[in-house]
């Protein structure tokens, strides 16, 4: 696999857990504080999620399409999530959440395809 695909990777893949807490973790704990709070939490959260971010697209552009790029993200936001609702949010695990990933797979395909 190409050194940048590589790069990409695992930069969207750390920019996706700060991403993932930004905008989901407020849900658990944070329900009884005013809103703003949340919003305030978040773009802290968010600012290191673009610190990861901004490389790995720069990067990944170097080797992919931008569809290919958004539709590699998309998959890993996905990875990234559905451990994040099992393990911090605990919420139980679907028989959806294997479809989806199947479908996003067939979306891969799709986008990498020759």
């Amino acid at each position: 696999m190409n050194a940048s695909i590589v790069k990409a990777v695992l930069l969207l893949i750390c920019s996706n857990v700060f991403m993932t807490f930004a905008w989901y973790a407020h849900l658990k704990d944070q329900k009884s504080k005013p809103w703003m709070m949340a919003v305030l939490m978040s773009w802290g959260i968010a600012f290191f999620e673009y610190i990861f971010q901004v490389p790995a697209n720069r990067i990944g552009s170097e080797t992919m399409s931008l569809p290919q790029l958004k539709i590699l993200q998309e998959v890993i936001t996905l990875t990234v999530f559905v451990p994040f609702v099992f393990f911090y949010m605990k919420q139980p695990l679907k028989w959806d959440f294997l479809w989806a990933a199947c479908c996003m797979c067939g979306a891969v395909y799709f986008m990498f395809r020759k």
